[in-house]
């Protein structure tokens, strides 16, 4: 066998001959081309005939693009790396038109091109040119390869998988498309792709190569995703014995899911691990963060299997349990409308360890749905989701009571104030439409006995008093001062749901009116916000100051608000409680995203990191004497690789001279100590506390000031 690679231009008539035999190994994934793609290819065929001469050997060829394969020289024999969909859709093709013109001859030729009859006399079976994966080959040869199948296949009416299901419907197109053509046009046609058609057959002797070159060129049609690539190096690092059996696993998780939604999972396993916002592709990033990658087997059978099913789960909000089950679904019902989805990783995380615990999922998902709500209210940004959402997961993955008011999953009682705040301010100016809808449908739903779910294609938020009433109208009459009108307008109290599009003249119809005309139908509403408001004669500031207090009082009820505390609550509150804590403090510094936590105690003449906190292992930027501090350190055997290998771990109390140089220790870098480090338990850094001592007390921190 050579060992070199060869590139080569054919025409299909070679492609389609006895010197190929292409073979869809099972770790590719299913056929995938849809309808446009289908079409696609079509119409740039048709086109490009109807640009060639009358004699079509005059002409300039044309081009499909390349096809990587795996391929000894001397034998037929080809594993497709690259180009299965191309392959099989010019085969379904060529079939279509082999259904669709009348002259024998020109069927007998397709065929001759799609596969060789089998020979009873000399007992040899039939030889097809493509043989798909074993999981479609045979509904291939019977609809497709065979003739007289694509009459069949068009008029198939049971349920298909999902590559099958685009098999018919591109055979549709074509035989669609193609029975619109006379029948020397179909003749011409087929001499053109057979004659005129070319490929650029890319061939290596072994997979290792065939997959450098997969990764590098970009094919026609339908791009592979980062999945499809990770699969083939997944699949194709286990045993071949095993291949197929893994193949199998991996797609049928696919299919459950559907390809996009199997493609979002491989992002949140990727979070799961990485813990941070991604800087790279997913290829990269998960090839180096997601250790269980690199044990192809262990990593389908305990990471990707368990993921998928708990994905699957969470996702349709579909958990199954002898109790607690409806209430777990109804907070991820809630969960899945949220507009950002950086709540999956933890859940993820949390549901593959404690799927069979009812009582602790029902737990975990109502404070989760609390977090992830406020975070919507506050309008948290992405940054502070992923830091937060990759706190949790750390937690999760490493035990921790979750219940605690340290915990990531709980609110503190600035982020409980700081909800509350945003519920009872002008949200209608604040907040996007579609988050605005989504927290007046679960406030609607709190509000309602809950016997009953509704599904509108169309929910929009509308204002109750008009936001510019009509001169002389009765609006003014019960809200007659703009400071007023202008307080209140934009609030939860005045504010409910319609299932419809809003209407800018009916806005500003008078009450009555509103009521009867725009927020029913029939008489009826959907929604409990709406018919509340129904049962009012009058639209007062006392009826949207009632209304207002009874939607705070259900969300301070639901999401756990009453334990809020201002920031300026907080801070008298921490002063006195260092007045009374003495010469002694305990402080945190930890980095959630290189995985690493350190405790220290100030006294007053030093600052001591104390034995267990962890430290990153490599020094990172310019020279500077605390890196010479953390190498004696290492040297003395105070500092040491932890057992994991991703981090430094200190082996005894180390004492410091300030809290600069006890933080550039631990980070590995130079750091100002007194912003980086907290009072345990609290936001509160070492500069606040420092500020807040008596003057005549001492503190390691004076030193840098």
């Amino acid at each position: 066998m050579t060992h070199t690679l060869t590139a080569k231009e054919q025409s299909l008539a070679k492609i389609f001959s006895d010197d190929y035999v292409f073979t869809i190994p099972g770790y590719q994934r299913p056929y995938a081309w849809g309808i446009e793609q289908a079409q696609e290819l079509l119409d740039d065929l048709l086109g490009a005939l109807r640009a060639a001469p009358e004699q079509l050997n005059e002409g300039a060829p044309y081009f499909l693009g390349s096809i990587v394969l795996i391929k000894s020289d001397v034998q037929p024999e080809a594993t497709v790396v690259d180009g299965q969909q191309r392959l099989t859709t010019l085969t379904l093709l060529l079939s279509a038109v082999r259904a669709t013109v009348e002259d024998a001859a020109v069927q007998a030729g397709i065929t001759k091109r799609i596969y060789e009859h089998g020979d009873v006399v000399s007992a040899t079976q039939a030889r097809y040119r493509l043989l798909l994966r074993d999981r479609d080959r045979e509904f291939f040869r019977q609809y497709v390869q065979h003739e007289g199948g694509m009459q069949s296949l068009a008029l198939l009416n049971t349920k298909l998988p999902d590559a099958q299901v685009r098999l018919r419907a591109n055979a549709i197109v074509f035989m669609t498309a193609l029975s619109k053509l006379s029948q020397s046009e179909l003749v011409r046609l087929v001499q053109f792709i057979i004659t005129r058609c070319y490929l650029v057959t890319v061939a290596t002797p072994d997979l290792d190569s065939a997959y450098r070159i997969f990764g590098v060129l970009n094919s026609r049609g339908l791009d592979l995703s980062a999945t499809d690539i990770l699969k083939a190096e997944i699949i194709g690092g286990i045993a071949p014995e095993l291949r197929d059996l893994y193949t199998k696993k991996w797609e049928d998780e696919e299919e459950d899911l559907g390809r996009d939604e199997f493609g979002d999972l491989f992002g949140h396993i990727r979070m799961v691990y990485r813990k941070a916002k991604p800087h790279g592709t997913l290829l990269k990033e998960f090839k180096e963060h997601v250790t269980p990658a690199q044990m192809p087997r262990a990593f389908v059978d305990d990471v990707l299997l368990p993921m998928a099913q708990a994905f699957s789960e969470l996702r349709s909000a579909d958990y199954s349990s002898h109790k607690h089950a409806e209430q777990v679904n109804e907070h991820l019902s809630w969960l899945n409308r949220l507009e950002f989805k950086d709540w999956l990783p933890p859940a993820l995380s949390f549901f593959v360890r404690h799927r069979n615990e009812p009582e602790v999922v029902l737990s975990f998902f109502r404070d989760l749905e609390r977090l992830g709500y406020s975070m919507m209210v506050r309008k948290s940004g992405v940054n502070e989701r992923v830091e937060r959402f990759s706190a949790l997961t750390g937690a999760v993955e490493k035990a921790q009571d979750l219940s605690g008011t340290g915990s990531p999953l709980q609110l503190t009682q600035q982020e409980q104030h700081d909800t509350y705040t945003a519920l009872d301010g002008s949200l209608y100016e604040t907040h996007s439409p579609r988050a605005l809808a989504i927290l007046l449908l679960r406030l609607d739903r709190l509000m309602s006995d809950k016997t009953a779910t509704y599904q509108h294609n169309v929910v929009s938020v509308e204002h109750v008093m008009p936001q510019q009433p009509a001169p002389n109208s009765q609006w003014l009459n019960w809200v007659s001062e703009a400071a007023v009108h202008q307080r209140w307008v934009h609030r939860l109290g005045n504010l409910t749901l319609l299932s419809r599009s809003k209407n800018s003249a009916a806005s500003n119809f008078e009450f009555e009116k509103k009521k009867t005309a725009y927020f029913t139908k029939g008489g009826v509403s959907s929604f409990a916000l709406t018919t509340q408001l129904l049962q009012q004669s009058k639209w007062t500031e006392s009826v949207m100051q009632g209304r207002q207090e009874a939607m705070l009082k259900t969300l301070e009820l639901h999401w756990r608000l009453h334990d809020r505390k201002s920031r300026a609550d907080l801070g008298e509150a921490l002063l006195a409680e260092l007045a009374a804590a003495g010469n002694e403090a305990v402080f945190e510094l930890e980095s959630a995203k290189h995985g690493i936590s350190a405790t220290a105690r100030e006294s007053g003449k030093t600052f001591t990191v104390l034995a267990g906190s962890r430290a990153k292992l490599e020094w990172m930027g310019q020279p500077h004497s605390y890196q010479q501090l953390r190498e004696s350190l290492l040297s003395a055997g105070t500092l040491k690789i932890a057992d994991d290998g991703n981090s430094l771990v200190f082996t005894k109390d180390e004492n410091f001279k300030s809290p600069s140089a006890a933080s550039a220790t631990v980070l590995a870098r130079t750091d100002n100590g007194r912003h980086s480090w907290r009072l345990k338990g609290t936001s509160v850094n070492y500069a606040a506390w420092q500020e807040n001592l008596p003057l005549n007390q001492p503190a390691t921190g004076r030193a840098e000031e």
